[in-house]
């Protein structure tokens, strides 16, 4: 186990340098001048050539991209220009925000995910089945910023269950229970479409495994229904979904940018759309590439998982 674990987590690293070329080039090819929107402007050419200078961003691209690489090997993530803090401690203060809402989320969407697949598979062609889903296939249809939009105008605006955004309060008690007020709808929206997509592939997984021989040998002995289903057929089939289970994570956590940006939920996703717009290039650099290292670290935490279910993953 602990050779299969290394190998994935080397299997890790070209993955993680190619996003880093990416997003660093993508960065440089955006129009426009850092500096210039630092200063503003009307900065005179000398002070943006100066705060070029400052930033090292009069550099060759190449080398460039080696400082940066060589920084962040080392913990250090640069500075971010408009915050004038570094990148790193930034990233970390709203990654928590963001992680209280990608897990609420995800946790959501396995156990709904799961449950629907699994009444769906049990009741092929039934009534429950056919509702499952259409309720499914309207689920993935819609995006999540969009259904958040229309979460607002309902729950928040016209019938005032939940608040309109942010994380916690303006005035009041910042407590688990105002948390759970704000978390409500962000949650929901972003785990509607994977929801959808586990409870599928789940069901698919499900009507594979009930159709073996040795759950027709069970039903044949007397065993009740609800056992096979718990103790022999979902057991067996969760070696297929748990690999979709990984895939969703990274989908939820990637997806939050987008409900943040319609909840006002102070996380990473928000915070990267700010620097993009204020063209704040380590920043983004950096916020992308925790993100992208957060989503192959789930990634092998899935496959880990799978493999000590079904120990033939490791061969």
């Amino acid at each position: 186990m602990g050779r299969y674990i290394l190998k994935r987590l080397v299997s890790a690293i070209p993955v993680l340098l190619g996003i880093s070329i990416i997003v660093f080039l993508i960065m440089a090819a955006i129009p426009g001048d850092p500096a210039t929107a630092i200063l503003g402007s009307y900065a005179t050419p000398e002070n943006v050539e100066r705060l070029n200078r400052d930033l090292g961003l009069d550099k060759p691209l190449i080398q460039r991209y080696f400082i940066w690489l060589g920084n962040v090997v080392t913990g250090d993530f640069g500075r971010s220009f408009t915050l004038n803090r570094p990148v790193l401690d930034e990233i970390l203060d709203r990654f928590g925000a963001t992680l209280i809402l990608a897990g609420v989320s995800f946790v959501l969407c396995s156990v709904l995910g799961i449950l629907a697949g699994v009444v769906s598979a049990a009741r092929q062609y039934g009534v429950a089945d056919k509702a499952i889903t259409f309720v499914v296939l309207i689920g993935i249809s819609v995006p999540s910023f969009f259904l958040g939009m229309m979460m607002i105008l309902l729950f928040a605006v016209n019938l005032r269950w939940f608040p309109v955004s942010g994380m916690w309060p303006i005035y009041g008690t910042r407590d688990i229970w105002a948390l759970l007020d704000h978390l409500v709808m962000p949650a929901l929206a972003l785990s509607v479409v994977a929801t959808g997509v586990i409870a599928r592939l789940a069901r698919s997984a499900m009507l594979e495994v009930l159709r073996q021989d040795y759950i027709r040998t069970a039903r044949a002995k007397g065993v009740h229904e609800r056992r096979v289903i718990r103790r022999h057929a979902l057991k067996a089939a969760m070696v297929s979904i748990i690999p979709v289970l990984g895939i969703q994570a990274g989908f939820v956590l990637s997806g939050s940018v987008y409900i943040e940006i319609v909840f006002q939920w102070p996380g990473v996703g928000r915070m990267l759309v700010d620097a993009i717009l204020t063209r704040d290039v380590l920043l983004v650099q950096g916020g992308v590439l925790f993100v992208a290292a957060c989503y192959v670290g789930f990634n092998i935490a899935v496959d880990v998982l799978q493999s000590l279910l079904d120990p033939r993953i490791k061969t």
